[in-house]
Protein backbone atom coordinates (compact mmCIF):
# COMPACT_ATOMS: atom_id res chain seq x y z
CA UNK A 1 0.00 0.00 0.00
CA UNK A 2 1.43 3.76 -0.85
CA UNK A 3 1.43 6.14 1.56
CA UNK A 4 -1.36 8.45 -0.82
CA UNK A 5 -3.43 5.07 0.05
CA UNK A 6 -3.00 5.35 3.61
CA UNK A 7 -4.71 8.55 3.47
CA UNK A 8 -7.46 7.00 2.05
CA UNK A 9 -7.76 4.27 4.32
CA UNK A 10 -7.86 6.50 7.28
CA UNK A 11 -11.65 7.73 7.98
CA UNK A 12 -12.41 11.11 6.63
CA UNK A 13 -14.05 12.31 9.82
CA UNK A 14 -10.14 12.06 11.86
CA UNK A 15 -8.85 14.48 9.07
CA UNK A 16 -9.32 17.90 9.96
CA UNK A 17 -7.50 19.62 7.55
CA UNK A 18 -7.93 19.83 3.76
CA UNK A 19 -6.99 16.12 2.17
CA UNK A 20 -4.44 16.28 -1.14
CA UNK A 21 -6.75 13.68 -3.14
CA UNK A 22 -4.09 13.26 -5.93
CA UNK A 23 -3.89 13.90 -9.37
CA UNK A 24 -5.04 10.85 -11.63
CA UNK A 25 -3.16 10.32 -14.75
CA UNK A 26 -3.12 13.74 -15.98
CA UNK A 27 -1.95 16.73 -14.66
CA UNK A 28 -2.78 20.11 -15.24
CA UNK A 29 -2.71 23.81 -13.37
CA UNK A 30 -5.42 26.04 -12.34
CA UNK A 31 -8.17 26.17 -14.65
CA UNK A 32 -8.45 29.44 -16.25
CA UNK A 33 -11.10 32.46 -16.10
CA UNK A 34 -13.06 32.58 -19.23
CA UNK A 35 -12.65 28.80 -20.62
CA UNK A 36 -15.10 26.23 -20.95
CA UNK A 37 -14.69 22.98 -19.56
CA UNK A 38 -16.74 19.69 -18.38
CA UNK A 39 -16.58 17.76 -15.35
CA UNK A 40 -17.17 14.28 -15.04
CA UNK A 41 -16.59 11.13 -12.85
CA UNK A 42 -15.87 7.42 -13.28
CA UNK A 43 -15.07 3.99 -11.45
CA UNK A 44 -12.91 3.54 -9.78
CA UNK A 45 -13.02 7.12 -8.01
CA UNK A 46 -12.35 9.58 -10.58
CA UNK A 47 -13.48 13.11 -11.42
CA UNK A 48 -11.95 14.64 -14.56
CA UNK A 49 -12.28 17.97 -16.02
CA UNK A 50 -12.19 18.30 -20.00
CA UNK A 51 -11.26 21.44 -21.90
CA UNK A 52 -14.03 22.24 -24.26
CA UNK A 53 -11.86 24.39 -26.87
CA UNK A 54 -9.71 21.78 -27.37
CA UNK A 55 -11.74 18.80 -26.82
CA UNK A 56 -8.85 17.14 -24.84
CA UNK A 57 -8.54 15.49 -21.06
CA UNK A 58 -6.24 18.21 -18.60
CA UNK A 59 -7.21 16.99 -15.67
CA UNK A 60 -8.16 13.67 -13.15
CA UNK A 61 -8.55 14.01 -9.38
CA UNK A 62 -8.74 10.78 -6.91
CA UNK A 63 -11.48 10.40 -4.99
CA UNK A 64 -11.68 8.65 -1.80
CA UNK A 65 -14.20 6.17 -0.53
CA UNK A 66 -16.24 3.84 -3.12
CA UNK A 67 -17.49 4.90 -6.19
CA UNK A 68 -21.46 5.81 -7.02
CA UNK A 69 -23.32 7.11 -8.17
CA UNK A 70 -21.14 9.80 -9.33
CA UNK A 71 -23.65 12.96 -9.49
CA UNK A 72 -22.09 16.26 -9.96
CA UNK A 73 -23.02 19.47 -9.33
CA UNK A 74 -20.74 22.58 -10.03
CA UNK A 75 -20.60 25.35 -7.21
CA UNK A 76 -21.72 28.67 -8.56
CA UNK A 77 -18.30 29.96 -8.49
CA UNK A 78 -16.78 26.84 -10.66
CA UNK A 79 -14.31 26.19 -8.50
CA UNK A 80 -15.86 23.78 -6.44
CA UNK A 81 -17.36 20.47 -7.97
CA UNK A 82 -19.45 18.50 -5.60
CA UNK A 83 -19.90 15.00 -5.84
CA UNK A 84 -22.34 12.16 -4.59
CA UNK A 85 -20.83 9.09 -4.16
CA UNK A 86 -19.52 6.18 -1.67
CA UNK A 87 -23.06 4.10 -2.73
CA UNK A 88 -25.08 7.35 -2.19
CA UNK A 89 -23.93 7.57 1.00
CA UNK A 90 -21.15 10.98 1.27
CA UNK A 91 -21.00 14.24 -0.30
CA UNK A 92 -17.91 15.41 -1.44
CA UNK A 93 -16.33 19.15 -2.57
CA UNK A 94 -12.99 19.43 -4.35
CA UNK A 95 -11.34 21.89 -5.63
CA UNK A 96 -11.03 21.83 -9.12
CA UNK A 97 -7.19 23.62 -9.50
CA UNK A 98 -5.47 21.41 -6.43
CA UNK A 99 -7.38 18.38 -6.18
CA UNK A 100 -8.31 19.20 -2.98
CA UNK A 101 -11.10 17.61 -0.62
CA UNK A 102 -12.64 20.49 0.78
CA UNK A 103 -15.87 19.19 2.00
CA UNK A 104 -17.44 16.17 3.43
CA UNK A 105 -20.80 15.23 4.58
CA UNK A 106 -21.70 12.06 5.28
CA UNK A 107 -25.81 11.63 5.29
CA UNK A 108 -26.19 9.22 8.13
CA UNK A 109 -26.71 11.02 11.11
CA UNK A 110 -26.55 8.37 13.88
CA UNK A 111 -24.82 5.10 14.18
CA UNK A 112 -27.70 3.34 14.01
CA UNK A 113 -28.98 4.82 10.77
CA UNK A 114 -28.24 4.15 7.21
CA UNK A 115 -28.75 6.85 5.13
CA UNK A 116 -28.99 7.55 0.77
CA UNK A 117 -29.31 10.64 -1.46
CA UNK A 118 -30.87 9.76 -4.61
CA UNK A 119 -29.38 11.83 -6.90
CA UNK A 120 -31.58 15.00 -4.43
CA UNK A 121 -28.32 17.34 -3.64
CA UNK A 122 -27.98 20.90 -4.89
CA UNK A 123 -26.15 24.16 -3.59
CA UNK A 124 -27.67 27.70 -3.06
CA UNK A 125 -26.73 30.41 -5.79
CA UNK A 126 -24.40 31.98 -3.47
CA UNK A 127 -22.58 29.01 -2.73
CA UNK A 128 -23.05 29.30 0.69
CA UNK A 129 -25.24 26.47 1.56
CA UNK A 130 -25.92 23.11 0.05
CA UNK A 131 -29.05 20.86 0.09
CA UNK A 132 -29.49 17.07 0.37
CA UNK A 133 -32.61 15.28 0.67
CA UNK A 134 -32.02 12.24 2.96
CA UNK A 135 -33.71 8.91 2.76
CA UNK A 136 -32.81 7.51 6.38
CA UNK A 137 -33.27 3.36 7.69
CA UNK A 138 -32.88 2.58 11.53
CA UNK A 139 -30.90 -0.64 11.62
CA UNK A 140 -32.04 -2.81 14.28
CA UNK A 141 -31.19 -6.30 15.48
CA UNK A 142 -33.59 -8.11 13.98
CA UNK A 143 -35.40 -5.72 11.84
CA UNK A 144 -34.96 -2.11 9.57
CA UNK A 145 -37.13 0.75 9.99
CA UNK A 146 -37.82 3.41 7.31
CA UNK A 147 -37.69 7.01 8.60
CA UNK A 148 -39.67 9.52 6.75
CA UNK A 149 -36.66 11.45 4.39
CA UNK A 150 -35.59 15.01 5.76
CA UNK A 151 -33.68 17.28 3.53
CA UNK A 152 -30.53 18.28 5.39
CA UNK A 153 -28.91 22.18 4.60
CA UNK A 154 -24.93 22.37 5.11
CA UNK A 155 -22.66 24.98 5.54
CA UNK A 156 -20.26 24.57 2.79
CA UNK A 157 -17.36 25.94 4.20
CA UNK A 158 -17.76 23.35 7.04
CA UNK A 159 -14.33 21.41 6.24
CA UNK A 160 -14.61 17.81 6.11
CA UNK A 161 -16.34 16.65 9.12
CA UNK A 162 -19.67 19.15 8.05
CA UNK A 163 -22.62 18.28 10.28
CA UNK A 164 -26.41 19.55 9.04
CA UNK A 165 -27.08 23.68 10.35
CA UNK A 166 -31.09 22.58 10.20
CA UNK A 167 -33.16 19.97 8.76
CA UNK A 168 -37.19 19.88 7.47
CA UNK A 169 -39.67 17.24 6.59
CA UNK A 170 -38.98 16.69 2.53
CA UNK A 171 -41.37 14.68 0.65
CA UNK A 172 -40.65 11.02 -0.27
CA UNK A 173 -39.36 10.17 -4.14
CA UNK A 174 -37.17 13.27 -4.78
CA UNK A 175 -34.34 13.02 -6.95
CA UNK A 176 -33.11 15.72 -8.96
CA UNK A 177 -32.43 19.41 -7.39
CA UNK A 178 -31.61 22.89 -7.93
CA UNK A 179 -32.14 26.34 -6.64
CA UNK A 180 -33.47 29.39 -8.24
CA UNK A 181 -31.58 32.49 -8.51
CA UNK A 182 -34.17 34.03 -5.75
CA UNK A 183 -32.81 31.13 -3.46
CA UNK A 184 -35.95 28.52 -4.07
CA UNK A 185 -35.13 25.01 -4.00
CA UNK A 186 -36.92 23.43 -6.77
CA UNK A 187 -37.25 19.49 -6.16
CA UNK A 188 -38.58 16.73 -8.27
CA UNK A 189 -40.91 14.29 -7.16
CA UNK A 190 -44.30 13.47 -7.19
CA UNK A 191 -44.96 16.55 -8.30
CA UNK A 192 -42.32 19.32 -8.69
CA UNK A 193 -42.38 21.53 -5.65
CA UNK A 194 -40.68 24.30 -4.51
CA UNK A 195 -39.36 25.45 -0.84
CA UNK A 196 -38.34 27.59 1.17
CA UNK A 197 -34.84 26.58 2.61
CA UNK A 198 -35.21 28.52 5.29
CA UNK A 199 -38.74 27.95 7.07
CA UNK A 200 -39.15 24.43 4.97
CA UNK A 201 -42.47 25.93 3.66
CA UNK A 202 -43.07 24.35 -0.36
CA UNK A 203 -45.46 24.40 -2.85
CA UNK A 204 -45.93 23.00 -6.05
CA UNK A 205 -44.68 24.64 -8.78
CA UNK A 206 -45.67 22.19 -11.82
CA UNK A 207 -48.00 19.55 -10.95
CA UNK A 208 -46.46 15.91 -12.45
CA UNK A 209 -48.56 12.89 -10.92
CA UNK A 210 -51.04 15.44 -10.17
CA UNK A 211 -51.64 17.29 -13.45
CA UNK A 212 -55.00 18.56 -14.87
CA UNK A 213 -54.42 17.89 -18.52
CA UNK A 214 -58.09 17.16 -19.98
CA UNK A 215 -57.89 13.43 -22.39
CA UNK A 216 -53.64 13.06 -21.13
CA UNK A 217 -52.76 9.73 -18.92
CA UNK A 218 -50.34 10.96 -15.90
CA UNK A 219 -46.97 11.44 -16.96
CA UNK A 220 -44.00 8.75 -16.41
CA UNK A 221 -41.01 11.02 -15.73
CA UNK A 222 -37.26 9.80 -15.15
CA UNK A 223 -34.90 12.01 -13.29
CA UNK A 224 -31.59 10.81 -12.43
CA UNK A 225 -29.28 13.62 -13.96
CA UNK A 226 -29.57 17.21 -13.02
CA UNK A 227 -27.98 19.03 -15.99
CA UNK A 228 -26.90 22.42 -15.18
CA UNK A 229 -26.98 24.82 -18.21
CA UNK A 230 -25.88 27.52 -20.10
CA UNK A 231 -29.60 28.87 -20.13
CA UNK A 232 -30.40 28.75 -16.72
CA UNK A 233 -32.69 26.09 -17.35
CA UNK A 234 -33.86 23.32 -15.25
CA UNK A 235 -35.50 20.54 -17.93
CA UNK A 236 -36.53 17.12 -17.13
CA UNK A 237 -38.13 14.77 -19.70
CA UNK A 238 -41.90 12.97 -19.57
CA UNK A 239 -44.20 10.66 -21.60
CA UNK A 240 -47.75 10.44 -21.76
CA UNK A 241 -50.42 9.52 -24.13
CA UNK A 242 -52.87 11.85 -25.62
CA UNK A 243 -56.50 10.77 -25.78
CA UNK A 244 -58.47 11.85 -29.13
CA UNK A 245 -61.19 12.36 -26.88
CA UNK A 246 -63.85 12.06 -23.88
CA UNK A 247 -63.95 7.81 -24.72
CA UNK A 248 -60.09 7.56 -23.89
CA UNK A 249 -59.57 5.20 -26.18
CA UNK A 250 -55.69 3.76 -25.73
CA UNK A 251 -55.87 2.41 -29.36
CA UNK A 252 -56.09 5.47 -30.84
CA UNK A 253 -54.26 7.68 -28.56
CA UNK A 254 -50.66 9.88 -29.53
CA UNK A 255 -48.07 8.70 -27.25
CA UNK A 256 -45.86 11.73 -26.61
CA UNK A 257 -42.41 12.95 -25.35
CA UNK A 258 -42.44 16.34 -23.44
CA UNK A 259 -40.12 18.60 -21.11
CA UNK A 260 -41.09 20.17 -17.69
CA UNK A 261 -38.90 22.99 -17.69
CA UNK A 262 -38.13 25.84 -14.94
CA UNK A 263 -36.41 28.76 -15.71
CA UNK A 264 -33.95 29.19 -12.66
CA UNK A 265 -33.61 33.32 -13.07
CA UNK A 266 -37.05 33.80 -13.24
CA UNK A 267 -38.55 30.80 -11.67
CA UNK A 268 -40.96 30.82 -14.88
CA UNK A 269 -42.30 27.09 -15.48
CA UNK A 270 -43.57 24.84 -18.65
CA UNK A 271 -44.84 21.82 -19.64
CA UNK A 272 -45.17 21.13 -23.08
CA UNK A 273 -45.31 17.81 -25.37
CA UNK A 274 -42.60 17.99 -28.37
CA UNK A 275 -42.70 14.53 -30.41
CA UNK A 276 -44.19 11.08 -31.09
CA UNK A 277 -42.33 8.04 -28.89
CA UNK A 278 -40.07 6.66 -31.21
CA UNK A 279 -37.71 5.35 -28.65
CA UNK A 280 -36.46 5.53 -25.15
CA UNK A 281 -34.28 8.72 -23.60
CA UNK A 282 -32.82 9.05 -20.70
CA UNK A 283 -31.68 12.47 -20.42
CA UNK A 284 -32.48 15.48 -22.87
CA UNK A 285 -32.21 19.52 -23.38
CA UNK A 286 -32.90 22.15 -25.26
CA UNK A 287 -30.59 23.72 -27.44
CA UNK A 288 -29.26 27.50 -25.80
CA UNK A 289 -28.65 28.85 -29.14
CA UNK A 290 -32.57 28.10 -30.77
CA UNK A 291 -34.67 26.82 -27.73
CA UNK A 292 -37.13 24.99 -30.18
CA UNK A 293 -34.64 22.53 -31.01
CA UNK A 294 -34.69 19.41 -28.23
CA UNK A 295 -32.15 16.48 -28.50
CA UNK A 296 -32.47 13.27 -26.27
CA UNK A 297 -29.87 10.18 -25.89
CA UNK A 298 -30.21 6.82 -24.75
CA UNK A 299 -29.12 4.38 -28.01
CA UNK A 300 -29.62 6.96 -30.32
CA UNK A 301 -28.84 10.82 -30.21
CA UNK A 302 -32.24 12.45 -31.57
CA UNK A 303 -33.30 15.64 -32.55
CA UNK A 304 -36.72 17.35 -32.35
CA UNK A 305 -38.55 20.82 -33.70
CA UNK A 306 -40.62 21.41 -30.78
CA UNK A 307 -42.76 23.44 -32.33
CA UNK A 308 -43.74 20.90 -35.17
CA UNK A 309 -43.55 18.16 -32.58
CA UNK A 310 -41.57 16.29 -35.09
CA UNK A 311 -38.24 14.15 -34.81
CA UNK A 312 -36.19 16.01 -37.27
CA UNK A 313 -32.57 14.46 -37.16
CA UNK A 314 -31.04 11.57 -35.69
CA UNK A 315 -27.64 9.76 -35.48
CA UNK A 316 -26.21 6.48 -34.45
CA UNK A 317 -24.14 5.83 -31.46
CA UNK A 318 -21.23 3.79 -31.05
CA UNK A 319 -22.98 2.36 -27.58
CA UNK A 320 -25.54 3.84 -25.43
CA UNK A 321 -24.94 6.74 -23.36
CA UNK A 322 -27.27 8.38 -20.42
CA UNK A 323 -26.15 11.95 -19.99
CA UNK A 324 -26.10 14.38 -22.73
CA UNK A 325 -25.09 18.34 -22.43
CA UNK A 326 -24.38 20.87 -25.01
CA UNK A 327 -21.37 23.47 -24.95
CA UNK A 328 -22.80 27.30 -24.41
CA UNK A 329 -22.75 27.97 -28.00
CA UNK A 330 -25.01 25.55 -28.52
CA UNK A 331 -22.65 23.38 -31.74
CA UNK A 332 -21.39 20.75 -29.54
CA UNK A 333 -23.33 17.81 -27.78
CA UNK A 334 -21.94 16.01 -25.40
CA UNK A 335 -22.54 12.77 -24.35
CA UNK A 336 -21.50 10.76 -21.39
CA UNK A 337 -22.28 7.71 -19.24
CA UNK A 338 -22.06 4.08 -19.44
CA UNK A 339 -18.21 3.26 -20.62
CA UNK A 340 -15.40 5.71 -20.09
CA UNK A 341 -15.50 7.56 -23.54
CA UNK A 342 -17.03 10.96 -24.32
CA UNK A 343 -18.68 11.48 -27.66
CA UNK A 344 -18.42 14.65 -29.16
CA UNK A 345 -21.46 15.74 -31.87
CA UNK A 346 -22.02 18.74 -34.30
CA UNK A 347 -25.29 20.22 -33.30
CA UNK A 348 -26.38 20.95 -36.36
CA UNK A 349 -25.35 17.85 -38.67
CA UNK A 350 -25.44 15.70 -35.61
CA UNK A 351 -22.27 14.32 -37.16
CA UNK A 352 -19.76 12.52 -35.10
CA UNK A 353 -17.02 14.88 -34.59
CA UNK A 354 -14.52 13.53 -31.22
CA UNK A 355 -14.36 11.06 -28.89
CA UNK A 356 -12.16 11.46 -25.65
CA UNK A 357 -11.27 8.63 -23.42
CA UNK A 358 -10.66 8.54 -19.75
CA UNK A 359 -9.20 6.95 -17.59
CA UNK A 360 -9.88 4.24 -15.46
CA UNK A 361 -13.34 2.46 -16.41
CA UNK A 362 -17.03 3.29 -16.65
CA UNK A 363 -18.82 6.54 -15.92
CA UNK A 364 -21.74 4.17 -15.41
CA UNK A 365 -25.26 7.07 -14.16
CA UNK A 366 -22.63 9.89 -13.52
CA UNK A 367 -23.70 13.17 -15.03
CA UNK A 368 -21.50 15.54 -16.63
CA UNK A 369 -21.69 19.36 -16.19
CA UNK A 370 -20.42 21.99 -18.58
CA UNK A 371 -19.23 25.25 -17.08
CA UNK A 372 -17.43 28.40 -17.63
CA UNK A 373 -14.82 29.05 -15.33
Amino acid sequence: MTPQNKIFAAPLGLLMTAVVLGSGPVQAAALESGKEYMAVTNYPNNVHVLDLDSDTLIKSCQLPDAFGPGTLQMAPDKHTAYILNNHYEDIYGVDLDSCELVFHAKMSQAPNERTKTLFSFAVSPDGKELYAVQNPTELHRDHYRVQPPRLAVYDTAAGLDAKPVRTFEAPRQVTVMQTGADGSLYMVGPDVYKMNVETGEREVAIPSRNWQRPNYTPPDVLSVWPIQTATRDFTFMYTTARFQDETQNLETADWLWGYMNINLDTGETETRDFGPITEVYFTGTRSPKDPNLMFGVLNRLTKYDVEKQELIQAAELDHSYYCIAINGAGDKVYLAGTFNDVAIYDADSLEKIGNIELPGGDMAITSSQIFVR
